[in-house]
């Protein structure tokens, strides 16, 4: 919690769109640090994807099914910085006070990610299943 509090000293003006295209790209990379540093999710989805991409090397999958993987890798760690996104917003609103419909969206954003990382497997499978048999 004072990790959050710490983040949010240092953006006091952070309702403003920056001008400067270079300055947006630092508040990008300040919310991904802010992820990687406080999201234990973050990181196990991290080491699933690095781990996932070895594997794919080892067994030298196309460049199609790379790009796939890639894809679907991306598509789970955006879900996951956009979950933690929509949980600091509710926190932020409801404060320390329990609220159903707060419930709600952090449950159906932790939903979201939950799918993508079923879905990630799907494609794991499609891509490493038939190279796994191959060596059997």
């Amino acid at each position: 919690m004072e990790k959050k509090l710490n983040s949010l000293k240092n953006r006091k003006e952070s309702y403003k769109t920056s001008i400067n295209v270079l300055i947006s790209f630092k508040y990008a990379f300040s919310g991904i640090s802010y992820v990687l540093k406080t999201s234990r999710n973050f990181k196990i989805q991290l080491i699933f994807a690095v781990t996932s991409l070895m594997i794919g090397f080892l067994l030298q999958i196309s460049l199609s099914n790379y790009v796939m993987l890639i894809a679907t890798i991306m598509s789970v760690l955006i879900l996951e910085i956009l979950n933690t996104s929509i949980e600091s917003i509710v926190d932020l609103v409801v404060k320390k006070e329990f609220s159903n419909l707060a419930k709600i969206s952090k449950d159906t954003s932790a939903g979201a990610v939950f799918l993508a990382s079923i879905n990630s497997v799907i494609i794991a499978m499609y891509i490493f299943a038939p190279k796994i048999k191959f060596l059997f």
